[in-house]
């Protein structure tokens, strides 16, 4: 089985520092539905994994996510794509959970869930605690441009404790880093 890891906001869809918080403010980004529906269709299984502390900061609530889920699953379907499993942490950093990224309680959960080791697993983000939850479960660290993504690649590059991961690809968008999953350089 081939197996890809997005986060969600700022990957598949727009990002927003108020928080998506209800199905009208999820818009996705140009091209990553058909990005999604091309590992789909390319024999990969897709898993989100996202930090949405709306949910214990009271921004929204699970029946809101759901529907959120809901619509960006109803979009996927409509240009072939799937979504095989979402997870995602409702709580807030200061609740020090195990499952929020940069932790990697998420990520493991998705292994055990596909019953896979996740050494070299294609894992996409826009956040540098994305990625570091994604390295220290062995995945293959992606950063694209998108969302926090340029944010996240200037930051590494001006300080040591904001570096990126060692081996992370980066990409413009899901686009790009799907054909680079698909077809990977040498």
């Amino acid at each position: 089985m081939k197996l890809v890891i997005l986060d969600r906001d700022g990957v598949i869809n727009q990002d927003s520092v108020n928080f998506i918080k209800n199905p009208n403010e999820w818009i996705p980004l140009s091209g990553s539905l058909d990005a999604i529906a091309l590992l789909h269709q390319s024999g990969f299984r897709v898993a989100v994994a996202t930090n949405q502390s709306g949910v214990s900061r009271g921004l929204f609530d699970m029946a809101t996510l759901n529907s959120i889920h809901e619509k960006m699953n109803r979009e996927l379907a409509l240009v072939g794509g799937r979504i095989d499993a979402i997870f995602y942490c409702p709580h807030a950093a200061d609740e020090h959970c195990h499952c929020r990224k940069p932790d990697t309680g998420m990520i493991e959960e998705i292994g055990r869930r596909f019953s896979m080791e996740l050494v070299g697993v294609p894992a996409v983000g826009d956040a540098l605690r994305d990625l570091q939850a994604f390295a220290a479960s062995g995945c293959q660290p992606i950063l694209v441009l998108t969302g926090k993504g340029e944010a996240t690649l200037t930051a590494s590059k001006q300080s040591s404790e904001k570096a990126l991961p060692a081996n992370t690809w980066v990409c413009k968008d899901l686009a790009e880093a799907v054909q680079c999953i698909i077809a990977p350089k040498d």
